[in-house]
């Protein structure tokens, strides 16, 4: 029997820390929440998060989180107003964009290092989504990675769906990302199918929620809402 609903997969840029306050790229670094970033991921927890609400724990079949202390610290405050959490997942391929030599750098340091080595870039010295990252990622190595991240969620999805044991009531079915901020985007942009220097047209800061979902089928993949704050 066909659900009475469509799965949806929640992604979730972690909390706030002290770099994305200043704007300097951190990939691989490992930064606590700070003091705000805590407060504010554990009031959108209390506000949306449970039964009948946006993110209901009872309708999660998987959370797939980043192996950053940050994600894994944003999963424990969302859910820790919640009577039911559910089973974490650290997925390495959730990871953010690995930045390489410009780790911890602001884009101008980036643009400048580029510039005195005379490597090519945009109009503004240096554009991540077609530059890339000496040393780290090239937009075609995180167009696969988060290419395996939505293969993932599709699996996931379409295991429930054909479930013939899924309960009557349609529970389960969807799916918690908690990722960071340019490769969550990148997830938004392959989601639907768009190109992935298109993740740069979105906005989602930190803990704020987006949504895919499906139009009236498993193979029409659309985006339902984008950088969700405080409910």
């Amino acid at each position: 029997m066909p659900p009475k609903r469509l799965p949806k997969v929640f992604v979730l840029r972690h909390g706030e820390t002290e770099w994305s306050l200043t704007g300097q790229y951190t990939g691989i670094t490992e930064l606590e929440l700070t003091p705000p970033g805590v407060s504010m991921v554990r009031e959108l927890g209390e506000k949306a998060v449970g039964p009948g609400k946006l993110i209901d724990p009872g309708l999660i079949s998987k959370v797939f989180i980043s192996p950053r202390l940050r994600a894994r610290h944003t999963f424990e405050l969302l859910f820790s107003s919640s009577p039911v959490k559910p089973v974490l997942n650290v997925e390495e391929r959730c990871h953010e964009w690995t930045y390489g030599e410009y780790e911890g750098f602001y884009a101008w340091q980036a643009a400048a290092s580029r510039a005195a080595k005379g490597l090519p870039s945009g109009e503004e010295g240096w554009d991540l989504w077609t530059d890339g990252c000496e040393g780290g990622e090239s937009p075609e190595d995180v167009t696969k990675r988060a290419d395996e991240v939505v293969g993932l969620v599709k699996k996931v999805h379409r295991q429930w769906y054909e479930d013939p044991h899924r309960k009557e009531k349609d529970e389960g079915g969807d799916v918690l990302i908690i990722s960071h901020g340019n490769f969550s985007r990148c997830l938004l942009a392959r989601w639907p199918g768009l190109p992935l220097k298109d993740g740069k047209m979105f906005a989602l800061d930190p803990g704020g929620v987006c949504i895919g979902q499906y139009d009236g089928k498993l193979n029409k993949r659309v985006l339902g809402a984008l950088n969700v704050g405080m409910i």
